[in-house]
């Protein structure tokens, strides 16, 4: 298809979903130049970039960042691993197997993140699972620290997101040329050097894919801090999307809220665009 083609039958779905992003966008900019509290929504203070001097120059802000940058490090990468190893284990069952381990599987990402949240922290509870082995192999009681609310809530990211990653990985391995898995056999190349050489290529592509998506998901995390956290400022354990809803709901500074909405967004930006230049040029490559 001509790229003229193709942008005239996309045209008005390019329009629409750019109109549905600009506007809300504008809109928040503006807002973010407002001091703007729930008993002044009406009528609120144009006091232009206050708000963005604010965010930048609170210390709980960076606090936040560092944690979702920490939370991305982390989880992102995991999540890679687990779904691309699950994948080609999946690969090797036979057919008959394969669906009741893929819906085992899956099942992470088929639950209401807060509900999976709540289920996931049940464990962790006085009267919880984890918490009695912990407490007979350690013993010690298992607490609530900076530490191990930081750990379950990555722990729980990589848990919840690693199902999207599979199934990207596991419909990649089905595109798989298998004459080029058998003339790598008779030439004697081990399991490790096939997914080295073979495997890994193939789906590079659907790793950048997945990289992307991972990125976005991982700085708009809520539900799981939300849950494992309650939100307790002792654990130091707020993400930049937890703060932001702290501010405007609890503060009440809506204003301060949107700029860090836009700061937000500005982050992803810097972050995705690169990997979206690069993401294009391998696709005009492998034309």
């Amino acid at each position: 298809m001509k790229r003229s083609t193709f942008f005239q039958f996309a045209a008005p779905s390019m329009f629409v979903m750019t109109l549905l992003m600009v506007v809300p966008l504008l809109m928040a900019i503006w807002l973010g130049m407002q001091f703007m509290t729930f008993n002044n929504i009406n009528a609120p203070q144009f006091v232009g970039l206050r708000n963005y001097g604010d965010v930048l120059t609170d210390p709980r802000f960076w606090q936040s960042f560092r944690f979702t940058a920490l939370y991305a490090a982390i989880v992102v990468p995991g999540t890679i691993i687990v779904g691309f190893v699950v994948a080609l284990l999946l690969d090797q069952v036979s057919n008959f197997t394969r669906g009741i381990y893929m819906s085992i599987f899956l099942l992470p990402f088929i639950i209401v993140p807060v509900v999976g949240a709540l289920m996931f922290k049940q464990l962790f509870e006085p009267s919880g699972l984890i918490t009695f082995l912990y407490q007979e192999l350690l013993d010690t009681r298992f607490r609530y620290t900076e530490a191990s609310v930081k750990t379950l809530i990555i722990i729980y990211g990589i848990w919840y997101v690693a199902p999207f990653s599979f199934v990207v990985y596991f419909a990649g391995l089905q595109t798989l040329s298998k004459d080029q898995i058998e003339a790598a056999s008779m030439d004697g190349a081990t399991r490790l050097q096939k997914i080295r050489h073979i495997i890994i290529p193939h789906l590079r592509s659907l790793t950048i894919l997945i990289l992307l998506f991972s990125i976005m998901d991982t700085y708009r995390v809520f539900d799981s801090v939300f849950v494992l956290s309650e939100l307790n400022p002792i654990y130091k354990a707020d993400t930049v999307m937890t703060y932001t809803f702290q501010a405007a709901t609890v503060v009440q500074r809506l204003g301060k809220a949107n700029a860090m909405a836009i700061l937000t967004v500005v982050g992803i930006m810097v972050v995705l665009i690169p990997n979206l230049i690069q993401a294009y040029r391998e696709q005009i490559e492998e034309r």
